[in-house]
Parts: C-alpha cells; structure tokens; sequence
C-alpha cells in the first residue's frame, strides 16, 4: 500500500516562499510519475506541476511558471514543490499525487494519478 504524507505548508505572507515535501512510502517511488494539485475553497482540484519518473519531464500550470519548482530526488525518496513570489491566489490545500510506472511523463488530469497524500495548507496573505 503507497502511502503519501505531504509537509511544508503554512501561513505566509504575499512575496514570501514555501517547500513543499512530499514522502512516499510502500513502493519504489522511482519509477513514478508525480505531481501536485491544489484545491482553493469552492473550487475543483487543479495542476500545479508535474514530474517524469526520471525528472526528465517537468511542467507547470501557467499561473505558477518562473514561480515554482518541481523536483525530486529518488535517492531521498521525496519530490519537493518550492514555492517564490507567493501570492494570495496561491491560497489552498496542496496535495502530492502518485502514478505508479508513469513512463517518460507526467499528467495533469488527477484521475491519472493512483495515490494522493492527504494534503497539506499553504495560506497566503496580503
């Protein structure tokens, strides 16, 4: 059983940055593809950005390019969402998905993803 357990987040204010972890466990996560959504109040879970297994795909939803980066290290067992430049409309809880044998991408339709770790809020004042 994969399991995904999601950390970094927090209140800040607008400008400021955040790092988002996010710790798989029970597979051997170097073979998945990730990615983190995020889901604001009243709204449907969105693409944040996405990685290959091999890091060698990367992709971002437009609103967070030249802001956020993607990342992960297989070796640490833990893909990493670094956050510059927050802004209010960053505002909600971000989750960290997993797709077991991915292939050479990733994907931003969340029901391709098999495994989601239970979130973690990032709140962004102005």
């Amino acid at each position: 059983q994969v399991q995904l357990v999601e950390s970094g987040g927090g209140l800040v204010q607008a400008g400021a940055s955040l790092r988002l972890s996010c710790a798989p466990s029970g597979a051997t996560f170097s073979t998945y593809a990730m990615a983190w959504f995020r889901q604001a109040p009243g709204k449907e879970r969105e693409f944040v950005a996405g990685i290959s297994w091999s890091g060698g795909s990367i992709g971002y939803t437009d609103s967070v390019k030249g802001r956020f980066t993607i990342s992960r290290d297989n070796a640490k067992n833990t893909v990493y969402l670094q956050m510059t430049s927050l802004k209010p409309e960053d505002t909600a809880v971000y989750y960290c998905g997993a797709r077991g044998y991915g292939g050479s991408t990733y994907y931003t339709d969340s029901n391709r993803y098999d495994y989601w770790g239970q979130g973690t809020q990032v709140t962004v004042s102005s």
